[in-house]
């Protein structure tokens, strides 16, 4: 019996709105508290939206209100900068 290949699970980024493999992407959260953050483990609760490992899709998505919509909730400014702040790290870490 033919081994059966691992199915790799797909998520859009709500920035490029491209499919790429979930272990590939970032996964931005809405806590049920309705607080927003990164999610680099993915595995906070609440709802989620993906963005690429890129500031130019995060900007991009909260520049459309991608992730406004898709976490169904107005983000502020101050979270808008925080979400960006902490892009800026996970990416200042992976080069490190």
């Amino acid at each position: 019996m033919p081994v059966k290949p691992k199915k790799i699970p797909m998520r859009m980024c709500v920035g490029c709105r491209q499919m790429k493999p979930k272990k590939e992407l970032l996964r931005v959260v809405r806590s049920p508290e309705g607080e927003v953050s990164l999610d680099p483990t993915g595995k906070k609760p609440g709802r989620g939206a993906y963005c690429c490992y890129s500031a130019d899709c995060l900007k991009r998505a909260l520049k459309q209100g991608q992730l406004d919509r898709q976490l169904e909730v107005k983000l502020t400014p101050e979270v808008n900068q925080g979400l960006t702040d902490t892009m800026n790290r996970l990416l200042e870490g992976t080069k490190a």
